[in-house]
């Protein structure tokens, strides 16, 4: 003959943690803390590689920090009088913001563009064609940006340029032209600089977000009469959608603080006033003219515009999955 123990009665009402003896029992500090202390040594070096530098520049925003202030190690508080300067310069709205702005959309457009297209080509491929593509293109992003800026430097000069070269050969010109001395032919070398150095990230991102696209759903949008086109915009790009809003992030916030590509062509060091961005004023201003608290109020200046674009844009794309 067994016996059953039983439980002893639970009256109503009591808690649950009770009747499970104790299996519901809330979690200790400990263990509500634990994930905060695997997280902290990363936070803590985050915090120091770049929350600390961002406050420094901050607070050299708001002085006028120059060689003798570094001198002396005495600060010169001007509050906001350097945002003020900046926000007064007439060439901040006539050149710097616009060189700034449109070569970035335009980079960006192009740099997705380009890419996405290189990535439909290599999801035609077979797996040891897009595995020599793939190599290939990752060799122009593993390219420094300094070692490609001066190709595109030698393409285009004046003198022994091939570019120059070939338009005299086919008799399209007589005479070498300086192609940096213009504002827009200097953006224009910039801009190819930039796409060919963007273009594989983006190509190699969108292939992994193409090579998961339901090859049913593609085969039933063809049988329904869709073609290449409409298949990629009403099927593709919808369930990529996810995947654009990271390259284009991506490509925004590196294409706005883009340095080396202008500062090292001829003229974009800040001899030619009419080519500076907004990365490379602040560089020029800094360095150039020992006015780093004015350059760090440009700094800054940048990175709240980058945020501002980065939230309206995550935004968007939040209240469009919503719809």
């Amino acid at each position: 003959m067994t016996s059953t123990i039983q439980a002893p009665p639970v009256a109503p009402g009591a808690p649950a943690s009770r009747a499970a003896g104790g299996a519901g029992r809330r979690p200790s500090r400990i263990t509500r803390l634990r994930p905060w202390l695997l997280f902290a040594p990363a936070l803590i070096v985050l915090a120091v590689l770049l929350l600390w530098p961002l406050v420094r520049v901050v607070l050299f925003s708001l002085q006028d920090y120059g060689l003798r202030e570094i001198v002396s190690g005495e600060p010169n508080w001007i509050g906001l009088d350097n945002y003020a300067e900046i926000l007064a310069d007439p060439s901040l709205w006539g050149v710097v913001l616009p060189n700034t702005v449109v070569f970035a959309v335009l980079s960006v457009a192009g740099t997705v563009a380009f890419g996405t297209a290189v990535a439909v080509l290599m999801a035609s491929l077979g797996p040891f064609w897009r595995t020599i593509v793939g190599s290939a293109i990752m060799v122009a992003w593993a390219m420094p940006a300094v070692t490609g800026t001066y190709v595109w430097v030698w393409i285009f000069d004046a003198d022994r340029g091939v570019f120059n070269q070939a338009l005299q050969a086919l008799g399209l010109q007589d005479d070498p032209v300086n192609w940096f001395t213009n504002r827009y032919s200097f953006f224009a070398i910039v801009l190819l600089n930039v796409i060919h150095h963007g273009f594989p990230f983006v190509a190699v991102t969108v292939l992994a977000g193409l090579l998961g696209v339901s090859k049913e759903m593609l085969e039933a949008a063809e049988m329904d009469g869709a073609g290449p086109f409409r298949r990629f915009f009403q099927v593709i790009v919808p369930n990529l959608r996810q995947v654009f809003t990271v390259v284009i992030i991506l490509s925004t916030i590196w294409d706005f603080k883009v340095f080396a590509q202008v500062y090292l062509m001829p003229g974009g060091s800040g001899s030619n006033r009419e080519v500076l961005n907004l990365g490379v004023w602040s560089y020029v201003e800094s360095f150039g003219q020992n006015r780093y608290g004015f350059g760090s109020a440009i700094a800054v200046l940048l990175t709240l515009v980058l945020l501002a674009i980065t939230v309206v844009y995550v935004r968007t794309m939040l209240k469009e999955e919503e719809l």
